[in-house]
């Protein structure tokens, strides 16, 4: 019994060690310098930027005339005002851009929006076809960059995407803006320096046209950018990380913003993780794809909070059988999970995160992962299915569904 209870607890310290090594490996490659990305071509093709707006009014203006100001004569800019209360439709419209509306109260989610709009821009295809979402800021010169890169290397392409914190922010919620760069940044940086594909992000997305065009974008997925992402991996057309092309956002202002928000992206991770990542593994294994297998690999390491809240588990787990049942290699393979994640973290924002977070907010990580705690119990007792926009500034209390 004894024997079985430790072989039961080195397999499960493993388990948790294997997520870990793939995480330490990406933020070391990280540190080197870029890799070098395909020359685009003289000439970019034509490029329509679709914008699936529900309920944006504030904030659409700013991010449509910066993209308006990017585009030539023969570009579009088409926004999908989906399920609208609001003035979204009119406020788009005033840009100069491109409005269609949607109404359908049944299908809600953005790839219900994006997969209107695709079947809208059929009519006169583009080239590459730009995703960016309503409350994003692309910044000056990003279209160029994704639309050429994506033409000349015949992949899909995702830019560098960040979140800000808004004005007044609790100092602790740093750590999540640092925890969404090493996610956005940071890891993906490391597997462009091997040449490797990325996860897509959800804005700041570019395609070939026939990548899109046959109704793959049609989803109520939590993450269905994620999952889009690895069907096309499956596909041989894995995501090419552009780090030059930033796309930036706000993280809503309120507690119950920010919970929506975390609530839908982790528990839509978790269960891409959990229901395709073992199958997608065998795959890329089987056909011994390089690039498949490093996106599924990179798609098999949670969260960091609750990558760090499993190491740490099972680091007591494995302290307490030395303790008790003076059995070693647990306590080793455990130590050497929780110490290597730690480092790991520590490279990350001394190279990328200093201007994030201080190194003193940084070392409430931990306090930070505990409070998530009810998040991660919630996947497990009642996991959010459905997709629900996060409130914004100025709303109600409740997040607005799409």
């Amino acid at each position: 019994m004894h024997g079985l209870l430790m072989a039961l607890l080195t397999v499960t310290t493993a388990l948790v060690l294997l997520p870990v090594l793939v995480f330490a490996g990406e933020v070391a490659l990280a540190l080197w310098p870029a890799a070098r990305l395909p020359e685009p071509g003289a000439q970019r093709p034509s490029v329509a930027v679709l914008v699936p707006a529900h309920n944006e009014a504030d904030a659409i203006a700013a991010n449509l005339q910066a993209i308006l100001a990017q585009l030539r004569l023969e570009d579009r800019l088409l926004v999908v005002a989906d399920n609208c209360s609001d003035d979204t439709l009119a406020v788009a419209a005033a840009t100069g851009a491109e409005v269609i509306e949607r109404r359908d109260v049944q299908q809600r989610g953005k790839g219900f929006a994006l997969d209107f709009g695709v079947r809208h821009l059929a009519q006169h295809p583009p080239g590459v076809l730009i995703i960016v979402d309503a409350d994003c800021l692309i910044a000056s010169g990003a279209i160029q960059q994704l639309a050429s890169l994506c033409a000349s290397a015949r992949r899909p392409v995702q830019a560098r995407y960040l979140m800000r914190l808004p004005p007044g922010a609790p100092p602790l919620r740093r750590i999540a803006q640092f925890a969404w760069l090493v996610r956005n940044e940071v890891r993906p940086r490391g597997l462009l320096r091997l040449g490797l594909p990325c996860q897509l992000m959800g804005s700041g997305m570019a395609f070939a046209w026939t990548d899109v065009a046959g109704g793959r974008l049609a989803s109520g997925h939590l993450v269905e950018d994620l999952k889009l992402g690895l069907e096309l991996a499956e596909a041989g057309r894995a995501p090419l990380f552009c780090p030059s092309a930033l796309v930036s956002s706000v993280f809503p202002a309120s507690a119950a913003g920010v919970e929506s928000q975390r609530r839908r992206w982790e528990h839509g991770h978790l269960s891409v993780l959990l229901s395709q990542g073992p199958r997608l593994l065998m795959r890329a294994l089987m056909r011994a794809d390089a690039a498949a297998l490093a996106l599924t690999m990179d798609l098999l390491v949670p969260p960091v909070a609750l990558l760090s809240l499993l190491a740490g588990a099972v680091w007591l787990m494995d302290l307490l059988a030395w303790i008790f049942f003076a059995s070693a290699l647990p306590l080793l393979l455990g130590s050497m999970t929780l110490g290597l994640l730690m480092l790991s973290v520590l490279l990350a924002w001394l190279r990328f995160g200093r201007d994030t977070v201080s190194l003193g907010t940084l070392l409430l990580a931990g306090a930070y992962a505990l409070k998530k705690l009810p998040l991660y119990a919630g996947f497990v007792i009642a996991r959010q299915v459905d997709w629900v926009r996060s409130r914004r500034d100025g709303e109600g209390d409740g997040a607005k569904p799409r």
